[in-house]
């Protein structure tokens, strides 16, 4: 009996080159199947990484924290160019609270990078587009306008309520950097500074000192070019202004610089607020504000008696400030206190000296008293031994 052809054999007669031509096929086609497998998985898996990534290039964390995050709604052709800091860029937004209200909406609106003429959040994607762009923003409340909201002006109600996201659709439209030649008149710096101005004054009232004296100082930056020396004048070469428009800077320049003394001046930046105030001073030396905030300046520096006298200045120039009233009765109380707390220092200076002295003296008697004691006892003592000597000899004799 053949062993491999028993039919209790374990293996296959493969002897038949039919059946092993049908084997073979069977076999190509199975694993022409499993590629066909492979490829379309490997195909889906393409598809959605690609799918992820373009996700993910869309869609920008600035933070890493989901407080600012930027999604492209349409992308800026590849040649165009993203602001710098500083630079003037022309913007159209919507910006709506999340039950999708329009609380904010500007077309072509033009600021400069970094300037927070816009709320935080934005002007810090500003940066991070490019012209041509449209871009979805979504703000926490932290770069927005935080706890205490946004409001109407001299009005209650609020515009965009405490503690809320917003979402804008920005659209960078243009970017452009300033020559000096394009500053080179009288409306555009005086405009400019303004702006500033008034932005800056809105942040002082929000209680945010820090970034209202950045713009006081980017005011500055139109209004007076001659590093803080409101007297000297523009070079011809710079600028041609007639009499009253140099006034009219001049005007603004010594407003700026009084506001920014009062907000140095909250942040207890004493000797900063000094130089602010004293540019005002030099060109008007009679400005009550510019002498009351000498006068708190001085306060701030403890020279009581100085901020006395500015306030007595100030008082005369404007006879009902009841505020620098109460200002002069406040700091003549503090004088006196400080006078009595001085005479009282001085007191108890002199009898700490007084109780040195007595000291002093006591140790100097001290070892005079235990001399003469000594000297009694030493005089004593041989009067005794003389009186012995005395008797013994007369008992000898006799």
């Amino acid at each position: 009996m053949d062993t491999e052809k028993s039919s209790s054999s374990s293996f296959e007669d493969l002897t038949n080159a039919e059946d092993t031509k049908d084997l073979r096929k069977a076999t190509a086609e199975a694993a022409f199947e499993a590629t066909e497998k492979t490829s379309a998985t490997s195909t889906l898996v393409g598809d959605t990484d690609k799918g992820e990534e373009a996700e993910s290039e869309s869609e920008c964390d600035i933070l890493g924290n989901k407080q600012l995050i930027k999604r492209i709604i349409k992308k800026a052709p590849e040649d165009a160019k993203s602001p710098s800091r500083g630079e003037l860029v022309t913007i159209s937004f919507t910006g709506k609270l999340e039950d999708g209200k329009v609380v904010e909406e500007e077309k072509n609106f033009q600021c400069h990078v970094g300037d927070y003429e816009v709320a935080q959040g934005l002007d810090m994607i500003l940066p991070m587009l490019k012209v041509g762009e449209v871009a979805e923003v979504v703000v926490d409340p932290r770069f927005g306008y935080g706890t205490l909201g946004l409001k109407k002006d001299n009005d209650g109600d609020f515009i965009v309520p405490p503690n809320a996201l917003l979402t804008y659709e920005i659209e960078l439209l243009d970017s452009k950097y300033e020559e000096f030649a394009d500053l080179k008149t009288f409306e555009v710096i005086r405009k400019y500074g303004t702006r500033k101005k008034e932005r800056a004054n809105y942040f002082f009232k929000r209680l945010e000192y820090n970034t209202a004296i950045h713009l006081y100082r980017r005011a500055l930056d139109y209004l007076d070019t001659r590093d803080g020396d409101p007297e000297s004048e523009y070079d011809k070469e710079d600028l041609q202004l007639s009499n009253s428009e140099m006034q009219a800077i001049l005007d603004d320049r010594l407003i700026v610089y009084n506001n920014m003394a009062m907000t140095q001046i909250k942040i207890s930046a004493f000797d900063a607020a000094l130089k602010s105030v004293e540019n005002v001073l030099r060109c008007q030396p009679n400005n009550p504000k510019a002498l009351y905030r000498k006068g708190r300046i001085l306060e701030g520096k403890n020279d009581t008696q100085g901020a006395i006298k500015l306030f007595q200045k100030v008082a005369t120039l404007e006879p009902e400030n009841r505020g620098v009233q109460q200002d002069l009765a406040r700091l003549f109380i503090k004088a006196r206190r400080d006078q009595h707390n001085e005479k009282e220092m001085y007191q108890k200076m002199l009898g700490q000296a007084k109780k040195m002295e007595k000291k002093t003296a006591a140790r100097e008697k001290q070892p005079l008293v235990e001399n003469s004691k000594l000297k009694l006892l030493g005089y004593l003592m041989g009067s005794i031994l003389i009186g012995v000597a005395g008797v013994a000899i007369y008992r000898y004799k006799y």
